[in-house]
């Protein structure tokens, strides 16, 4: 008995070795071990994931150009442990457009997501989605929607950044050795009180002075932190912890119940006093049945919003600010362009005058050259690196690879600014006139809108990429026009291993004042020239 146990055992081994050779030999990309897949790599990569996949898709894309790989990621994927991971252009096109209804946002991220955004528009698919976004994208498309962007960023500008930052200057001058202020941390506040102006019609003011806690802001944090650490772990770990509260699901728990108190609070005022605030327009708002929208999906609508506007454009201003720091050059036509702009609208003689007040969004309109340096800075760290889509039926990908249904697809945004096939052999390098016309006068993004999809591509392109360059441009013009940063000598810039394209550590400056009447001429440039 022991020894035909034993044939079976060594029979069923022989069979699951040559099983593994042969799909071990199909899949391109990291090396593969037995039981464990491509997980060795990964977790040997967690403190660079993003550039450890690029240089997976490098490497095949140097074989056969087709930046496609496989990862074998046990209990992550459904059908057979199977990622299929891919920066190809054409292959972004056939799932974020062609093929978009075979590639959702499929169970498991639904699934994973749902406590904190239930069926909001970046937590659905289908109909459900389809409503929101087509509600959505006719209020995104409103002029005075971006007026209003430019009015909130302005009035957080000058009431509460300056002032830290100019604080923060002085303290520096005297305090040399300190460790700076975390730009991160201001930009974060920053932008989490502009976005919940513009959806709510309430600024939290969380960028005070005094830095406050606020336990919205907070709760926030926490949750979103929270709902990451559930796509770390196969979905039954995540459940079980969840089911018996322990661990972060009862710091999920607690902090889920701190936003639906404040969700539910900002929906009602809103039912009793409409503005002309995001959610306002949507409690105004009827569905196909000419019903009003339901208390829950209100709030999955306002809290998608502050998601999606909150992170993003904070954490690539921080990007934009450390590549600045370190291209003197760059700063140099950033100023000259904002100088010659407010030469024109406030005056050529009064340049004492200049830095009183953010650039208002006529004159931010006008600013080519930095916009044009914050779509560099999304080309090479986009806010949001990777993207999953859930595989619905069997398909083959432009490349000829074969994705299973029940399996799931990565697209590598970060990957995509880094490839050579992309954008030529100078693609690691921060050079922002790629995206200006000859003349240099000109935005002019690529033709070709898969080569660039930090704002997504095909029906899910972000409604707010307007919105957020806007954002930005205001922040890093205002920043710029009265101040100059420089980077705490040790301080480590690297990334958080993430859904989002944080800093891990932060970003910690010294700020310096700006004193343009003495910066001009040093530029090359007077006031009597611009």
């Amino acid at each position: 008995m022991q020894g035909l146990v034993m044939v079976l055992a060594l029979a069923a081994i022989s069979m699951y070795l040559t099983w593994f050779w042969a799909l071990s030999r199909s899949l391109s990309g990291p090396r593969v071990w037995p039981l464990l897949g491509s997980l060795p790599g990964l977790v040997a990569n967690r403190r660079r994931m993003h550039d450890w996949i690029s240089d997976n898709l490098t490497s095949t894309g140097a074989k056969a150009t087709y930046q496609t790989c496989i990862l074998a990621l046990p209990f992550h994927a459904r059908r057979r442990g199977l990622t299929t991971v891919t920066c190809n252009p054409r292959n972004l096109e056939h799932v974020l457009r062609t093929r978009f209804e075979n590639y959702p946002k499929g169970p498991l991220l639904q699934s994973a997501f749902h406590d904190l955004l239930g069926q909001g528009i970046f937590n659905s698919d289908g109909k459900t989605w389809l409503v929101q976004r087509k509600t959505a994208a006719l209020e995104f498309t409103t002029r005075t929607l971006r007026q209003a962007m430019a009015r909130w960023a302005n009035l957080s500008i000058k009431s509460r950044l300056w002032i830290i930052l100019s604080r923060a200057a002085e303290e520096g001058a005297s305090h040399r050795e300190g460790r700076g202020v975390d730009l991160l941390d201001l930009l974060l506040r920053l932008t989490f009180d502009n976005i919940c102006g513009l959806t709510f019609g309430k600024d939290p003011e969380t960028l005070s002075p005094e830095l406050p806690e606020n336990p919205f802001a907070a709760a926030f944090d926490a949750a979103t932190e929270a709902t990451l650490q559930r796509l770390l772990y196969p979905s039954f770990v995540w459940r079980l912890a969840k089911t018996l509260g322990i661990g972060t699901e009862r710091k999920l728990k607690k902090s889920l119940e701190v936003i639906d108190a404040y969700m539910t609070e900002a929906v009602a005022e809103r039912r009793a006093t409409p503005s002309d605030d995001l959610l306002s327009r949507f409690v105004k708002k009827r569905d196909e049945k000419g019903e009003a929208f339901p208390m829950p999906v209100l709030k999955w609508v306002a809290l998608n919003f502050v998601l999606a506007g909150r992170d993003t454009s904070s954490v690539a201003l921080s990007w934009f600010f450390w590549e600045v720091m370190r291209r003197p050059d760059v700063e140099g036509k950033i100023i000259a362009e904002i100088t010659a702009v407010l030469a024109e609208t406030r005056g050529r003689d009064k340049v004492a005058e200049w830095s009183k007040e953010p650039l208002a969004y006529e004159e931010l309109e006008r600013l080519v050259y930095l916009k044009a340096v914050l779509a560099e800075t999304l080309r090479l760290y986009p806010s949001v690196p990777e993207d999953t889509k859930y595989v619905v039926a069997d398909d083959v990908l432009p490349d000829g690879t074969r994705v299973p249904a029940g399996s799931s697809l990565t697209y590598s945004i970060f990957s995509v600014g880094r490839m050579t096939s992309i954008w030529g052999k100078d693609c690691l390098e921060f050079r922002p006139e790629r995206w200006l016309s000859a003349e240099g006068d000109r935005f002019e993004p690529p033709e070709d809108g898969y080569r660039f999809v930090a704002f997504n591509a095909g029906p899910r392109t972000c409604l707010g990429k307007d919105l957020a360059y806007l954002q930005m441009m205001s922040i890093a013009s205002a920043v710029l026009l009265r101040h100059r940063l420089e980077l705490v000598p040790g301080h480590r810039v690297e990334q958080k291993m993430s859904l989002t394209l944080f800093m891990k550590h932060g970003l910690r400056v010294y700020v310096h004042n700006r004193n343009l009447r003495e910066e001009l001429p040093a530029m090359g440039t007077t006031v009597g020239t611009i």
